[in-house]
């Protein structure tokens, strides 16, 4: 789903932005098959040690673990502590919703962003999500980060040769730059200034210090450190949406919501009201229809990947 309802280059230009990662990688850096731990302190909480597992491996059993309890309790919980990159939230968020359930995604990241005020790097680019199911309208998802840019538009912009928009960043030195590799080297800017510091610093406490994970400047950078853990946290909350209502009225109400919002005077240069994720939604049915389109650049390089993949020692293919 996320190749299908992102630009085809979302996930590709993580692995171009250090091509030698296959040799350069040691086993200590990902437990390629980790022994993932889950404890529950209470029926409708669980705590995920991911044994230092892919993030997509951890985050997947983490949310199974929330939605597990969701389905008995009405509410499940769980927090996860020595992962890695989880890739979007949106993943999580669609695992729900496809149980029937809403649910709210966090995560903490390698400092990139500073705190409301300072210049050095603290706070993680990390996503936050949020997911609803619709009624007859499809679903409300929104993926969103905590900076005024993701990183990953910075690190693209960078490798394009171009500019970024003023405001998005400070170089190496703290200065406002419009430099994509010298803002790729820098720090992003938090969105809304202190507001988007303060929901970067929350999601710190909630998916870091309260998983047991690293927080602040201590998550290692995966791009950079390849030899000690990143140890990330991840935060799932998963409810069933008619807790209070009948299903029935639940999902009149999210149409009505819907309608509504949709029937909002628009804006100048404005031609529809789009709901959060309903472009994404779109997108990933045109692509079902009609493929995910990649350059050929991007195509040889999954084909050399294949092709490392079968040479790597101790790995099946």
């Amino acid at each position: 789903m996320p190749d299908r309802s992102r630009p085809p280059r979302h996930r590709l230009t993580r692995h171009q932005s250090n091509p030698d990662l296959h040799e350069t990688l040691p086993p200590e850096a990902s437990e390629s098959q980790p022994a993932l731990e889950v404890k529950t302190p209470t029926p409708v909480a669980a705590h995920v040690n991911g044994d230092n597992g892919m993030g997509f491996l951890v985050g997947t059993r983490a949310m199974s673990a929330a939605i597990a309890a969701a389905s008995t309790y009405g509410v499940g919980l769980a927090l996860a502590s020595h992962s890695n990159h989880f890739g979007i939230a949106a993943s999580y968020l669609l695992q729900a919703l496809s149980a029937g359930m809403a649910s709210m995604v966090l995560t903490n990241a390698s400092p990139a962003m500073p705190i409301w005020g300072g210049r050095a790097p603290f706070l993680g680019t990390s996503p936050i999500g949020f997911a609803v199911p619709g009624g007859e309208a499809p679903p409300l998802v929104l993926d969103m980060v905590t900076a005024v840019a993701a990183r990953g538009k910075i690190r693209r912009a960078a490798g394009r040769g171009e500019s970024i928009p003023e405001g998005w960043a400070l170089d190496e030195h703290g200065r406002p730059t419009t430099d994509a590799a010298a803002a790729y080297r820098g720090i992003l800017l938090p969105l809304a200034g202190p507001k988007g510091s303060g929901l970067s610093l929350m999601m710190e406490a909630l998916a870091g210090v309260m998983s047991g994970a690293a927080f602040g400047e201590e998550v290692k950078n995966q791009y950079v450190d390849f030899a000690t853990p990143q140890n990330v946290g991840h935060f799932f909350l998963v409810f069933r949406p008619d807790l209070f209502l009948t299903p029935e009225e639940y999902r009149a109400r999210m149409d009505e919501l819907v309608s509504r919002a949709k029937a909002s005077p628009r804006a100048e240069d404005f031609h529809e009201i789009l709901m959060p994720g309903e472009h994404e939604s779109r997108l990933a049915e045109s692509r079902r229809k009609n493929g995910v389109f990649i350059t050929k650049e991007d195509f040889v390089m999954l084909v050399n990947e294949e092709l490392l993949a079968k040479e790597l020692p101790g790995r099946k293919t």
